[in-house]
């Protein structure tokens, strides 16, 4: 019986070891699953619901994405939370925000290559605001205090921990995976979401991106607008007419599991720019709420191989506006540089090739002064817009704003360039905007898809919700895969591999730099 009993106990000791092997060598990180249900001493507690499925939601039945979630008191809150971070345009940098009911005297993040050795300190700046002020002058609602923070010298590919010390608490350590260095061959993947909130959809969707950061490594999530949908609270609009900011705090909660790992890259939606879409909000709370690179609409940056421009589709693009001429000159010289950013990728909100009749084709608008608002001119899409990617030599361009997914074929002018994901010479439009609010399936009682599909549409669903991912293989194979809600396998796997020649404007750039520089050269040889 001893003998039996040291043979149980050494088998154990293996098994444990091997166990604890396996846990080590696994890729990605384990992710929390229940956020911040310590209040303020009152007695108030908070979660977001990511263990529910959809039968434990109300309301949920495609295309209905049923109620909004329970909102967070984040004035009841000390503990920091609504985490996320953001790239800056330097690989050694990340931007960090978070926020409590609060502050002391100590504000600030300690970082470093150990969880046990965090010997960089980053100091934060703090700030509050206001909404709705009433006929009393106190205000409907007052933010926590918004911290933000810059950790640098960070070493580019590599693993970083951080903690958060702020109101007098301090949180776990996170970590999360600086930039590579650009150019470098490193495989890059990311997360692309669009038209999310709060809803049970919303959570669901969430909860499977936090499954899949336990299998592996994502370098950013990338969001095309309507971010929380503020400007309602299940499904009217305040009556005031101000945007509900606990929806702010919610989604921001909601989603730290994911922007407090990886960078959470925003451009901004008709719900945080248009006057009426946003009940009044007007870009103000998007750029209180975020830290992007540039002016936070339309900015650039890039992840090892990959260069992200940021576009804004509810401003103009023509070739007199300030955005036109910025993407013009912004192209150019990404363009001089594509040995070291061979993917060239484009985010915007709503897409110019969409075969949804709930919205169409994006055409920008002209000027009116309607009874609802007052719209301003939006110029130069889709023609200068299409013209500016295609001349760009732009890869792939990333959409939201279509509550639906959709896949195109490489295109141009609304021809099709290529029945074949192969040696791709022109963009291919991806449009994730099925990942929280409700579905564009019906309209008028019809089903919001002509049948056929116009013959640029490669795939398309407006039935379920889900997620879309990017996977950058080598300088020449992505991989996008989009996800069904609640299904860790993914439904739609496409390799996309581009023609490795120059492209587009990337050619003449080159030829007319060369020749300028021969030109300054020979005369000074001779």
């Amino acid at each position: 019986a001893p003998n039996v009993i040291s043979l149980l106990l050494y088998y154990s000791a293996v098994m444990i070891c091997l166990g604890l092997l396996l846990l080590a060598v696994v890729q990605g990180v384990q992710i929390e699953t229940d956020q911040y249900t310590v209040g303020d001493g009152a007695g108030y507690t908070y979660s977001i619901p990511y263990g529910k499925e959809l039968k434990d939601y109300e309301g949920i039945s495609s295309p209905a994405c049923g109620g909004e979630i329970e909102q967070m008191e984040v004035g009841k809150i000390n503990t920091p939370n609504q985490i996320r971070l953001s790239y800056t345009g330097d690989p050694t940098e990340m931007a960090i925000t978070w926020t409590t009911n609060n502050i002391v005297h100590i504000e600030e993040v300690r970082y470093g290559l150990m969880e046990n050795d965090l010997n960089n300190t980053a100091v934060s700046i703090s700030h509050q605001y206001q909404w709705d002020k009433m006929d009393d002058g106190s205000y409907h609602y007052t933010s926590g205090f918004i911290h933000e923070a810059l950790m640098v010298n960070l070493i580019p590919g590599k693993i970083h921990y951080y903690k958060i010390y702020s109101n007098g608490e301090e949180t776990e350590a996170r970590r999360f995976l600086a930039a590579p260095d650009p150019g470098s061959d490193t495989p890059v993947s990311f997360f692309h979401v669009g038209d999310v909130g709060t809803f049970g959809t919303s959570v669901m969707v969430t909860a499977d991106m936090m499954k899949r950061m336990e299998e592996q490594d994502f370098h950013a999530m990338i969001h095309c607008g309507d971010i929380s949908y503020a400007n309602k609270f299940n499904g009217s609009r305040p009556s005031r007419g101000f945007a509900a900011q606990k929806v702010w705090d919610t989604w921001g909660q909601m989603v730290q599991p994911i922007g407090s790992h990886m960078p959470y890259m925003v451009t901004p939606g008709n719900h945080e720019l248009d006057p009426y879409d946003s009940t009044k909000e007007n870009a103000t709370i998007y750029q209180k709420r975020f830290i992007m690179p540039g002016n936070e609409r339309y900015y650039t940056f890039s992840v090892g191989m990959v260069h992200f421009v940021s576009v804004c589709t509810d401003e103009s693009i023509d070739k007199e506006s300030t955005q036109g001429v910025w993407l013009e000159k912004t192209l150019q010289k990404i363009n001089a540089n594509r040995d070291t950013w061979p993917w060239l990728v484009v985010f915007q909100h709503r897409p110019i090739y969409n075969s949804n009749k709930r919205h169409g084709i994006w055409r920008g608008r002209e000027f009116n002064t309607s009874s609802r608002y007052v719209n301003p001119e939006i110029r130069g899409w889709p023609e200068d817009y299409e013209r500016l990617i295609l001349e760009g030599g732009v890869d792939l361009v990333l959409n939201g704003h279509v509550h639906h997914y959709e896949l195109t074929y490489p295109v141009r002018n609304f021809s099709v360039s290529s029945n074949s994901f192969n040696k791709t010479k022109d963009p291919v439009h991806i449009t994730c905007g099925h990942s929280g609010k409700y579905l564009y399936r019906f309209k008028n009682n019809a089903n919001t898809y002509t049948d056929p599909a116009p013959p640029w549409s490669f795939a398309r669903n407006n039935e379920d919700w889900g997620h879309c991912e990017l996977h950058f293989k080598d300088r020449n194979t992505v991989e996008h895969r989009m996800y069904k809600m609640g299904e860790q396998k993914a439904e739609k796997v496409v390799t996309i591999q581009r023609n490795g020649a120059m492209r587009g404007i990337s050619a003449v750039y080159w030829i007319v730099t060369t020749s300028i520089l021969l030109s300054k050269s020979i005369p000074m040889l001779l």
